[in-house]
Formats: structure tokens, C-alpha cells, sequence
């Protein structure tokens, strides 16, 4: 049966058996016995399921995996020891020396210093774009080397709305693997597979946890790319030596997520730690409720913001006169989520001197759980980026990243009017 999203937060993932526990347990081992030397052996050579080492799987992990594989709809998922870890993951297991990616420009700084600096030290190369150049610009990018396109559904801080029909077609026509950075949509607001991305990935510290507790991310397969056959994928369609000569494009299915997991997470062990799961886990739980909350609470921040006579700008896709209204309501029509972007008229001095001024709002270095928090994204996410380079990911330095918690509505107006008068 085919749940609905708000049942899946709460009933996916585990299911126990008579007399288990109603919640999955933290499962805080490292290692799992066996009484037979071959179930072992089958368990390494993939042919049964189950646990040899936390490194590669582990109970509590595997259902927060199943869980957001089930909400995002797809075949299966990787819980990684973070969200940049998923991230270089994902990259790692797609391409080798010589390789290319072809990304958005309008992402995650973090994301941003990854594919321009710390990749291309190892020989893979960052390409990037301008998420809203037209299709031909975006493909003189591509080459016989190109292994993904990487974008973001909403993009962080530049709150730019991913036109997904225009980067689908430019993959399928190329052959490229897809890829998605849902944190800040979620799959209750938007399901990226459902618009043709292949994989997508989340920083699960953000809106999957909610609570700033658990650090984490998440890969998942959406099992609808056919790597057999594929030249541009040589290495799924040739023998992993390393992995007893297993040809990861002959599996049936999740090709993708075995050869990460068979692979990348073997060799890094950067998997999620059981604790953090089951954090994440529970915090999925409440996750429809608190999206609803979030986007609404920002909505109100923004038409709030656009009005007033201290502020330069605001982007948040519910403003009837932002640039990706309509985009928002194809891809996103039940909610844009929690964060917005302003701009501060005068100089980086004010915008200091307003976030300074803020009591309820804090200044911290996250975004998307249920507390609101402000972050100058130039002088801190960004900082490593050049004014160009700024610029070019949309991050002006007047820009104010808010993120709108779920406290009450008047209480966070509140707090902004008394911090805007004080500049």
C-alpha cells in the first residue's frame, strides 16, 4: 500500500516484529557474530542482508536510510557521517582523474569550495554554471568526461528555484547522472526524482533532524539510471577486483548505492554513527508538520521584510514578484520552506549591527531547524569565495541569510522590527 508522505514520517523506515521494540534501537556496536563461517562469506560476497561492521552498515543507520529512501521514493540510501561527506561521496564513487562535474554556481559554499578547490587537487574538475543561463550555454560544459550535473532545489543562501525540466532534459540528452541537493526543500515539499533527477543527496543536520542535535547526511538512489552499457560509466560495467569481481551495472537494482557503499564507504568510513541515526530518525517524525510551519512562518517574514523601508531586497520564492514565483509553484506548491535572504540597505557595518541587535533570532552557523538563526553568509559560509566568485554564486555582501524557525509568527516579527530600528 501506498502511504502518504505524512505517514511515511512516522511509520517508514522500521518495522518491528512481535515483542521488538516500537522504535528502532540504538544499535552502538561495532562489530555483529555469526555462528557460521559461511553466512559470513555471503554477507561480504552481497549474496544475503545483514551486518558484519558498523563501518559499512548498521541497524540503526540502515533504518533512517530506509526511511528517507522511502519519503524521497527512491530504491535505496546511504546515511554518510555528514552532509559535505555525502556530497564527496557521491562525487568519488561517480569519477575518476580526468573527470569532470558540471554544477551550479548557486550552492552551498561549502558544496562551492569542494568542486572548485579540494576535487581538483585529485583530478576531477569543477564546471560551473549559471543556474538560470539558458540550455546551450549549460551544455558547452559537457564533454566525454562530464560524470554529473550537480544543482540544488533551493539553493543556499541565493534561495534561486531549480527549473528541473531545463537540467533533466540537458542530462537525458547527454547521458549524465542527474543530481540533486534537496536539503532545504526536503521531500515534503519537493520530490526531485518525480522531475527526473537520478540521485539526491541532504545535509539530514538541517530539516531531517530539525532539532541541531545530529550530524549527518544522506545519499539516495533513485535506481532510474541505466549505467549497463553506459561507456561514459566504464567502471560500472567492468569487474570490481576489489569487491570480488562484482559488475555493479549487472544489479538489478540500486546499482549506484552498492558500488558507493561496496566502495567509497568501505574505503572512507565515513557512514553515519548509529547515535546520530536514530536522532535523525525520530526527527523525521515530525518532519510534514514542521515544513508546513516553516514555510508559512517565512512567508509571513517576507512579505514583512519586502515592505519595509530599511530593506533592500528579499528572496523568497512566495513573493508574488520573485523571479522564481512560478517555478515555486510548479516544483514547490505546498510550501518554499524556512529560508529567505534580504538584503540590509547600507553597508556590511549595518548588517552587523542589526544581526547583533537581534534577541530571539540567533547568529548561527546553521539553518533549517526549528529555532530561527541569521548568518552572514560573505564573512563566514563564503568567506573563502572572492568578491567574483561571490557575485557569481549570488551571495551579495549586504545579504542576510534567515532562517525561519517555528516559533510563533508575531514573536519573530517582533524581534526583527525592534532589531531594524536600532540601525
Amino acid at each position: 500500500m501506498a502511504y502518504k508522505q505524512d505517514t511515511i514520517c512516522v511509520q517508514g523506515g522500521y518495522h518491528p516484529q512481535s515483542g521488538e521494540s516500537r522504535i528502532p534501537p540504538i544499535v552502538q556496536s561495532t562489530t555483529f557474530y555469526y555462528d557460521s563461517t559461511q553466512a559470513m562469506a555471503d554477507l561480504f560476497d552481497l549474496k544475503a542482508n545483514g551486518y558484519f561492521y558498523s563501518r559499512l552498515a548498521n541497524p540503526t543507520v540502515a533504518a533512517f536510510e530506509r526511511k528517507v529512501a522511502e519519503l524521497e521514493g527512491g530504491v535505496a540510501a546511504i546515511g554518510c557521517a555528514s552532509g559535505m561527506s555525502a556530497i564527496t561521496l557521491l562525487a568519488l564513487t561517480l569519477c575518476d582523474a580526468g573527470d569532470n562535474i558540471v554544477t551550479s554556481s548557486a550552492i552551498y559554499g561549502g558544496s562551492y569550495n569542494l568542486f572548485s578547490v579540494t576535487l581538483p587537487k585529485y583530478g576531477i574538475e569543477g564546471r560551473f554554471f549559471d543556474p538560470d543561463a539558458p540550455s546551450e550555454e549549460i551544455e558547452k560544459l559537457i564533454d566525454d568526461r562530464t560524470k554529473l550535473i550537480f544543482t540544488e532545489t533551493v539553493a543556499n543562501p541565493s534561495i534561486k528555484v531549480l527549473d528541473f525540466d531545463k537540467i533533466a532534459a540537458i542530462a537525458k540528452k547527454h547521458g549524465v547522472v542527474f543530481v540533486v541537493d534537496n536539503t532545504l526543500a526536503t521531500p515534503i515539499l519537493c520530490r526531485p526524482f518525480e522531475w527526473g533527477a537520478n540521485i539526491v543527496v541532504h545535509s539530514s543536520s538541517k530539516y531531517l533532524d530539525g532539532h541541531a542535535a545530529a550530524l549527518g547526511g544522506v545519499i539516495v538512489d533513485g535506481g532510474n539510471f541505466v549505467f549497463k552499457g553506459n561507456q561514459r560509466y566504464l567502471t560500472f560495467n567492468v569487474p570490481d577486483e576489489s569487491y570480488h569481481g562484482l559488475v555493479y551495472a549487472d544489479l538489478p537494482a540500486a546499482a549506484f548505492a552498492t558500488k558507493c557503499r561496496a566502495q567509497l564507504v568501505r574505503d572512507t568510513g565515513a557512514i553515519m554513527s548509529p547515535q546520530n541515526a536514530f536522532l535523525s530518525w525520530l526527527g523525521c517524525d515530525t518532519l510534514a508538520l514542521r515544513m508546513e510551519r516553516h514555510s508559512s512562518n517565512a512567508k509571513t517574514v517576507a512579505a514583512y521584510l519586502a515592505k519595509h523601508p530599511k530593506i533592500d531586497w528579499v528572496l523568497h520564492a512566495s513573493l508574488p514578484d520573485n523571479q522564481y514565483h512560478a517555478l515555486a509553484e510548479k516544483y514547490l506548491p505546498n510550501g518554499q520552506g524556512g529560508m529567505l535572504s534580504f538584503g540590509i540597505k547600507g553597508d556590511v557595518n549595518k548588517a552587523a549591527k542589526f544581526m547583533e541587535a537581534l534577541k530571539l533570532i540567533t547568529q548561527e552557523t546553521h539553518v533549517a531547524d526549528v529555532r530561527s538563526c541569521v548568518l552572514h553568509p560573505a564573512s563566514t559560509t563564503h568567506r573563502q569565495l572572492t568578491k567574483e566568485e561571490l557575485e557569481q554564486a549570488g551571495v551579495p555582501e549586504n545579504l542576510v541569510r534567515l532562517s525561519v524557525g517555528i516559533e510563533h509568527p508575531d514573536d519573530i516579527l517582533a524581534d526583527l522590527e525592534q532589531a531594524l530600528k536600532q540601525i
